[in-house]
């Protein structure tokens, strides 16, 4: 049988993971966590799979109680986060006691934080992601007095004599803040906007109260016109990338994000780079962007390093479990909960 982990405070949280790879080919959104580095972190922390099922709470505080001890990671946005009262690391693994009490509050310079769990949480998928679409209705938004049901297969590990974490493992933090820079490449109707494309460069932008996970609403911060388009010619309906920047009529542009639809009719300008987008899945309503242009090339080597970075902390997850004796999912699917007895190190 899992265990579980009760839901004291739900805020705004879902159980989530990297979303549907091809959802695209069937005419579906991809969905899955915004800020998907900080995600993939959470689980490179706790060893396990980089699409396993994590939760993902955003702008309100978040309080849990598990039935069992739990070695969790807590990553995203800064945030003031307690075990029993105690506050402990972000982007660190943490022990969580049997009856005690996870608290995430007052996330501040970003808007989503990730926990991930040493195990495997039991989630429903579809297309292979358990991930929340909301136009098909699915997926599990969390509501206070839920349970999520957990396999877990060990005991976390504290110092037996200063009774103080063991871990120190230096995950990469991304910068977080209420200006954001975000890098994107050339969009396939750049040339349709002639001079004015600079615009997109020259001035901040304001997010939009409207903004959600299907695309962020952004306004010019000094009031300035945004780009417009001034070819003539009709803009049909087509396929559309996440990130792509769509200038519609009106004082406002459109940064399509993972739950965005998979066609569009407006002029795409620029497309945000995956760094970019995990930036964007930070910003708040009233939070200031600025556009920058890179190259394919660039915005390539960009995920490339940070993807290397992650493999870096996967390996030293690796080599600090494989010590003390602690299971490494990475890669695996959990089987339900062993025997398995460790004794602290």
């Amino acid at each position: 049988m899992a265990e579980t982990l009760t839901v004291l405070r739900a805020g705004i949280s879902a159980i989530t993971d990297l979303g549907r790879s091809r959802a695209g080919a069937v005419g579906q959104m991809y969905a899955g966590a915004l800020d998907q580095y900080s995600a993939r972190a959470a689980n490179a922390l706790v060893a396990s799979r980089p699409d396993a099922p994590i939760l993902e709470i955003t702008a309100l505080d978040f309080a849990a109680t598990p039935s069992t001890d739990l070695l969790i990671a807590v990553t995203g946005a800064p945030a003031d986060v307690t075990v029993d009262g105690v506050r402990v690391e972000q982007w660190e693994p943490v022990v969580v006691p049997a009856g005690a009490s996870i608290e995430v509050s007052r996330i501040r310079d970003g808007l989503r934080v990730y926990i991930a769990i040493h195990g495997e949480i039991r989630a429903d998928t579809l297309m292979g992601s358990c991930a929340p679409d909301s136009v098909l209705g699915f997926g599990r938004v969390l509501g206070r007095d839920d349970e999520v049901q957990v396999d877990v297969d060990c005991p976390p590990i504290r110092h037996p004599y200063f009774d103080i974490p063991v871990f120190r493992l230096g995950a990469p933090r991304p910068a977080f803040g209420d200006t954001w820079l975000v890098p994107v490449t050339d969009g396939p109707d750049l040339a349709d906007f002639g001079g004015t494309a600079a615009r997109l460069f020259d001035r901040e932008f304001v997010v939009g109260h409207s903004s959600n996970h299907i695309g962020l609403r952004l306004s010019s911060s000094d009031g300035l016109a945004l780009p417009t388009r001034v070819a003539t010619s009709e803009v049909l309906s087509r396929g559309v990338p996440i990130g792509a920047v769509e200038i519609p009529a009106g004082n406002e542009l459109l940064v399509l994000h993972r739950g965005r639809g998979v066609t569009a009719g407006y002029p795409v300008l620029a497309v945000v780079t995956t760094t970019g987008l995990d930036r964007l899945g930070q910003a708040r309503a009233g939070d200031r962007v600025r556009f920058t242009s890179v190259s394919v090339a660039s915005a390539v080597d960009a995920h490339r390093a940070r993807s290397r970075a992650l493999d870096e902390l996967r390996a030293r997850v690796a080599t600090v479990f494989a010590i003390l004796g602690i299971p490494n999912h990475t890669g695996s699917v959990l089987t339900p909960r062993s025997a398995l007895t460790l004794e602290s190190a």
